[in-house]
């Protein structure tokens, strides 16, 4: 990511926005903010404010991604602990995994055998049920943490969160996201 050499698609305006911003990815409090790393506003924000709301509005986009992970996690046991493998052939085998994932999930026949109702975590009015593939992968949790990245300071990923904060209170607001945020 530091190099650019990801091939990202090329920075787009959220709907209804002029100002165009990266593709990002999420992250915790062990990632630096970036260019395209996106987390969320350190601190205690009022309920209603953008900052919460778009603090809010990511933890749902994160916890989506902890949800395949750990699914996968749960029958791919393979990445539950780091790869002893050259970085090309760990990438075949995640890859193969994802593969996997979505052939599984592809069909209704066997999307309920790989995650039968109750795997993923429930969200009921803000109350958080734990998915099932928690409990197979509690000791050895999927997503490790990792040491804190420092980076030097930047204005620009300040700005491309500042605006996905503002359509996230603005054009891009959901209409339950206030209960909650």
């Amino acid at each position: 990511m530091q190099n650019k050499s990801l091939n990202l698609p090329q920075p787009r305006a959220l709907p209804m926005r002029n100002k165009e911003i990266p593709y990002y990815f999420i992250g915790d409090e062990a990632f630096a903010l970036s260019e395209n790393i996106m987390k969320v506003y350190s601190g205690h924000h009022r309920k209603g404010t953008k900052e919460r709301i778009y603090n809010y509005r990511l933890c749902r986009a994160r916890r989506v991604v902890e949800n395949v992970f750990g699914i996968m996690s749960a029958v791919f046991r393979v990445l539950r602990k780091p790869m002893l493998l050259q970085p090309e052939n760990a990438t075949l085998v995640v890859n193969a995994i994802a593969h996997l994932h979505n052939f599984l999930r592809r069909n209704r026949r066997s999307r309920d055998l790989y995650t039968p109702p109750g795997s993923f975590d429930r969200d009921n009015l803000g109350v958080i049920t734990p998915g099932s593939w928690r409990a197979d992968t509690e000791e050895n949790a999927g997503l490790m943490d990792l040491d804190e990245q420092q980076e030097a300071a930047q204005i620009v990923p300040q700005e491309i969160r500042e605006e996905i904060s503002n359509y996230c209170s603005q054009e891009g607001a959901v209409p339950w996201q206030n209960e909650y945020a």
